[in-house]
């Protein structure tokens, strides 16, 4: 575990300093989407000045947050609520690992929505909403407590279920109301749970190593009840078994909102949420030592397998990839309740390296639906010969998924299995194999059938958009298929995600 970048951020000194950057990076979107809801339908280019613009600068403050955390700055902005309660936006290594990767695939996402919607009515209302989905999931990468975390995960569902809907078919709508069933559900007993804590330990401010086990707390079976209700209102989201029903459904949605929930917000704000419950909030050893580590893992694994085999047996393209991002990240929670230097490692790293494989999967899954029709896995057939560049980013992202070297979810795979032997604990290596096999059951058939299928005399669906459009929609994809090799090759580089969050794991286990 050694690297440039992590070696500075270990010898610096952390200086956490009353800065604006937290609260202006959370509000670049929010007026983005104000301006683009008042312009209204008709003020396309307009519009999608207003959305790139606001993309690339939330990028551009994103990484000058960066350069500050690397050389030991930790900027923060509190405002208080009323005595007591404040709500905290503060930008610490583990927050920029989560703003980095949620603002560059937003980039890449808004480049592809604005093609992908071309055609689509209520268009101002969509990058409206889709705008505050990012306001809401920088405020949560960027949150400094519990309180101002629970804050913006609940604008981020509030947010998420337009965009969800918004076709407006009755599946659309059926969609959606499971969605806020589930999403709703998980918050109450979240906020249960964070009343419950604030009663018994005071506010809680995310310290790494967590702030709880300064405490002296007697208190053992509360501490355990508050922990799991928490968990499940950040399960939900992150879609761990039995509380992951919604996400399939939400596949009705356009592939733009798609490729958001999976690879940028939702899921990915749960998973965000229960590293910091684990590292910030409990610490791991006091996770350890009140049994919550290991009934983590066991419910991480349990979703890995499961949905892997879910996946194996379903024949629309979209809800097999959605069956994949149940299982995939769980990887995340897995990482973090197996505990040690080299699983954190892993579980962190794989929040960047989940989100750019499965984005490019969504973004290919858009493509063969809008060029040519295909949104079922049997007439992928042939696909490769019609779509060369897209089915290559999709089997390169497959390929990742499935762990093979030198891709980015090897990375993650492989510290993780070397975590859980480092910890005694290497059942967990057969969960990893068995997913893996899964990965491979599911994945290489598509692959197959897009290269080595003959293809159809025509194809019976598909549209016939401009070069322009086209090129709005491969491009993207063919960006974060890049990354996703880019992100195994070049693990080992300074100011990879690899290295970031190495460098993070160094602040947590000393």
């Amino acid at each position: 575990m050694t690297g440039t970048m992590t070696d500075a951020m270990t010898a610096a000194a952390v200086e956490t300093t009353l800065h604006p950057l937290p609260v202006v990076v959370v509000l670049v979107s929010l007026l983005a989407g104000l301006a683009i809801a008042v312009l209204g339908e008709q003020r396309q280019r307009l519009r999608t000045v207003l959305n790139l613009s606001a993309a690339v600068v939330k990028l551009a403050l994103v990484l000058w947050i960066a350069l500050l955390v690397a050389g030991g700055v930790v900027p923060e902005f509190r405002f208080a609520l009323v005595p007591g309660f404040d709500l905290v936006l503060r930008a610490d290594s583990l927050s920029v690992l989560f703003a980095s990767l949620s603002a560059a695939l937003w980039l890449v996402t808004t480049v592809y929505a604005i093609a992908y919607l071309q055609h689509y009515a209520n268009r101002a209302r969509f990058f409206g909403y889709f705008s505050i989905c990012v306001t809401a999931t920088m405020g949560i990468a960027m949150a400094g407590n519990l309180l101002t975390f629970f804050v913006f995960y609940e604008l981020l569902t509030l947010a998420t279920w337009p965009l969800v809907v918004h076709t407006g078919s009755r599946a659309a709508l059926r969609a959606g109301r499971t969605y806020l069933q589930f999403t709703l559900g998980g918050s109450a007993l979240f906020l249960i749970g964070l009343i419950w804590l604030y009663a018994l330990a005071g506010p809680q401010d995310f310290i790494a190593g967590g702030s709880l086990q300064l405490l002296d707390l007697e208190a053992v079976t509360s501490m355990q009840a508050i922990f799991v209700l928490i968990a499940i209102g950040m399960g939900v989201k992150a879609a761990l078994v039995p509380l992951h029903a919604w996400l399939p459904s939400a596949m009705v949605a356009p592939a733009p909102v798609s490729a958001l929930l999976h690879a940028v917000a939702v899921v990915k704000a749960g998973a965000f949420g229960l590293v910091r419950l684990v590292e910030d909030v409990y610490g791991s050893a006091l996770s350890g030592a009140l049994g919550l580590s290991l009934a983590l893992a066991i419910a991480a694994s349990f979703t890995i397998v499961y949905g892997s085999v879910l996946a194996l047996l379903q024949t629309d393209l979209k809800k097999r990839l959605a069956y994949s991002t149940v299982s995939q990240v769980s990887y995340i929670a897995l990482g973090i309740a197996i505990g040690g230097p080299l699983a954190t490692v892993g579980g962190m790293v794989h929040l960047v390296h989940q989100g750019v494989m499965k984005i490019t999967m969504f973004f290919c899954a858009g493509i063969f639906a809008t060029l040519l029709g295909v949104t079922r896995i049997v007439e992928l057939d042939g696909l490769a010969r019609r779509l060369p560049w897209s089915a290559a980013a999709f089997s390169v992202a497959a390929l990742g998924m499935i762990g093979l070297p030198p891709m980015a979810g090897f990375v993650s795979k492989w510290y993780l299995g070397s975590g859980a032997v480092a910890m005694g604990q290497t059942w967990v290596v057969a969960v990893l194999v068995a997913s893996t096999l899964l990965n491979a059951g599911y994945f290489l058939p598509l692959i197959a059938r897009m290269w080595f299928r003959p293809a159809p005399e025509r194809w019976t669906g598909g549209a016939q958009p401009s070069r322009w459009v086209v090129a709005g929609l491969v491009a993207p994809a063919l960006a974060t298929a890049g990354l996703t090799i880019a992100f195994g090759v070049l693990a080992g580089s300074t100011y990879s995600p690899l290295d970031w969050a190495i460098a993070i794991v160094r602040e947590y286990l000393p």
